[in-house]
């Protein structure tokens, strides 16, 4: 099975949203990870060349 991040990006709001509302706290943490697997999802293909 081949994911690609665009497919990836509704699961991975789904689940952030969860543990947001269920954690409050943990919002900055969620937000730095998203941000960050964002950023290397899409400079991982520059990268590999």
């Amino acid at each position: 099975m081949h994911l690609h991040i665009v497919s990836l990006q509704p699961i991975i709001a789904l689940v952030a949203g969860v543990l947001i509302l269920a954690k409050p706290r943990l919002l900055n943490y969620i937000v730095a990870a998203y941000l960050i697997f964002i950023g290397v999802a899409g400079l991982w293909p520059n990268l590999i060349r």
